[in-house]
């Protein structure tokens, strides 16, 4: 993993001390809030519904046991004890007060972590893959790319106010487990022709009220070439952009308006001039980085406990089954820990869960964990032996959900218990859904769907994407929520389909239950997901289990 250089540590005590500083006049009246708004941006402050909201940024999703167990004594001095992990693989504080977020900066930067550029107009944090380093198709782990990115993007001159946010995202094998096609930029690590790496450059995709799809604008290009094609993309993004509607404003719309084709000449024009500029010093750093994510040393021991722990437990037999991945070493497992209990809120965890993570990261995972951008937090690299005793100590934290992939596994945005923009709630449906089904013990039967639920159209919930998606809106002051089915976040992205009419707060959930039996009658065997089910047979009958015939003739 990367630690910070003795240049990273003097830049962020610098920003924490201006910060500092900028907090002091807000509190004493010399700064409004609408001068120091730009500035809590600028370190990840938001104000919210009811409170300040910070959030920190977790780059590609990686954390040291050390990070992790700081994360929690933050939440329990600073705020209600516990945190809330984002889609961009970041991690919320929903209650600080003012007075106490400089030190809390001061507290996270004693772990290498910090809360710049994780909101406002400017490249985001940069996400990848929660697998990378561990999964067994990946072609070479996309860390030390995004590690790449991070420090070329980090209070750039030039695109630190851009039109809009600025979101990449990079994998490192054919599965897309990043979406990296509905991010402004997304990277996916290929060989070239003769063996060499490289990168297929995707532009343009993202979520919010209008969502598309990204479009490949480079097949290969080579590594040593990718941060000044990515400077030139952000270049002719930063001139062509709409500034005069912000939602107009991002990369989505310049692609969709200019056309593919002319976005694509004028970034190789600008890459000329780029190539020429960087020099090669960017490799040379490059070179420096992928030292540090060199893989751990594996251990080698016996996997009799394992098999029989499998043999003799159907709890642990199921948690197995779900919540485990391939690894590249065979002898280990790659682990999701779920924050989606059944009737929680998704993607919470409590402070003292956050040390349990912590502990077994330490004593049996290498020392590293992962947040994926579906909520959940990952043990990478957990040798087959270990897998009993952890599995022990997760039930007793109330972390060893079985759910990952099922109906339950809900991605949710905050919605409308915390945010300002939101205009229905996000986390009472998914509890409601989670709960209804563990009820109904049906889960395991539908297998695979993924269900993500957003508040409001900005789509932080990435509902466009979901098997199921369910976006809620006001409709004159009461809450009503579109259905839409068929979207896909992997590498077959797709945007789902709107069914047809809202459904009122109390109707959601029974909607929901009446569209997956209809799945379940309709699959052709219990092999066939409910996406594949969808899009052999399209809406149709979907939209018949959903509506009364009347109400789709109307619609």
């Amino acid at each position: 993993m990367y630690s910070y250089s003795q240049f990273d540590k003097d830049f962020i005590a610098e920003r924490n001390k201006q910060f500092r500083a900028q907090v002091e006049r807000r509190i004493d009246g010399s700064l409004t809030e609408g001068e120091f708004k730009p500035l809590r941006l600028m370190n990840g402050l938001y104000l919210q519904l009811h409170a300040y909201m910070l959030r920190v940024a977790i780059p590609y999703g990686t954390l040291r046991s050390a990070q992790m167990r700081q994360l929690a004594m933050i939440a329990e001095t600073f705020d209600k004890g516990y945190g809330h992990f984002t889609t961009r693989q970041n991690i919320q504080f929903n209650w600080p007060k003012l007075r106490d977020v400089p030190d809390i900066l001061d507290a996270l930067a004693e772990v290498e972590m910090h809360a710049i550029q994780t909101s406002g107009n400017c490249v985001r944090n940069v996400t990848s893959d929660h697998f990378a380093g561990a999964a067994a198709d990946e072609i070479e782990d996309p860390r030390p790319t995004a590690e790449l990115l991070r420090q070329w993007s980090t209070d750039h001159p030039e695109f630190a106010f851009l039109g809009r946010k600025f979101k990449i995202a990079v994998v490192g094998s054919e599965t897309d487990r990043a979406v990296t096609k509905a991010h402004d930029i997304g990277l996916r690590m290929v060989r070239g022709a003769h063996g060499e790496a490289g990168y297929e450059v995707i532009v343009g995709g993202g979520l919010g009220r209008t969502p598309m799809v990204g479009k490949v604008i480079r097949d290969f290009l080579p590594a040593e070439d990718l941060l000044p094609y990515v400077e030139s993309i952000l270049q002719v993004y930063n001139r062509l952009g709409r500034r005069d509607n912000k939602y107009k404003a991002r990369i989505k719309i310049t692609v969709h308006e200019n056309g593919l084709d002319v976005i694509r000449d004028e970034v190789e024009k600008a890459f000329v001039l780029q190539r020429q500029a960087f020099g090669g010093y960017d490799q040379e750093l490059f070179a420096s980085i992928k030292e540090a994510f060199a893989p751990p040393a594996f251990i080698d021991a016996p996997l009799d406990a394992f098999y029989a722990a499998q043999n003799a437990d159907a709890s642990f037999r199921s948690f197995v089954d779900t919540n485990l991945a391939e690894h590249k070493n065979p002898d280990y497992a790659i682990v999701t820990i779920s924050t989606k209990a059944h009737g929680k809120t998704p993607g919470d965890a409590t402070a003292d869960q956050m040390r349990v993570m912590a502990e077994l990261a330490e004593t049996y995972g290498h020392d590293e964990l992962r947040i994926s951008h579906e909520q959940n937090v990952i043990l990478p690299h957990v040798h087959k032996s270990h897998l009993p005793d952890i599995y022990a100590r997760l039930r007793e934290a109330g972390l060893a959900t079985a759910n990952i992939g099922l109906i339950s596994d809900i991605i949710a945005c905050p919605g409308m218990d915390y945010c300002a923009l939101a205009t229905a709630r996000s986390i009472p449906v998914a509890q409601q859904i989670a709960t209804r089904f563990d009820e109904l013990k049906l889960e395991h039967d539908i297998g695979a769907l993924k269900i993500k639920i957003s508040g409001c159209i900005n789509a932080c919930g990435h509902h466009h994407v979901g098997h199921i998606g369910i976006l809620g809106l006001d409709r004159a002051g009461v809450e009503n929520y579109q259905i839409t089915l068929g979207g896909d976040h992997t590498e077959t992205a797709a945007i789902g389909e709107r069914a047809g009419p809202g459904f009122a707060y109390d109707e959601i959930v029974p909607a929901i239950e009446r569209l997956v039996y209809g799945y379940l009658d309709l699959r052709n065997d219990a092999e066939e997901t409910f996406l594949e089910t969808y899009r052999r047979l399209g809406a149709a009958p979907f939209k018949a289990v959903l509506y009364p015939a009347e109400q789709i003739a109307a619609e």
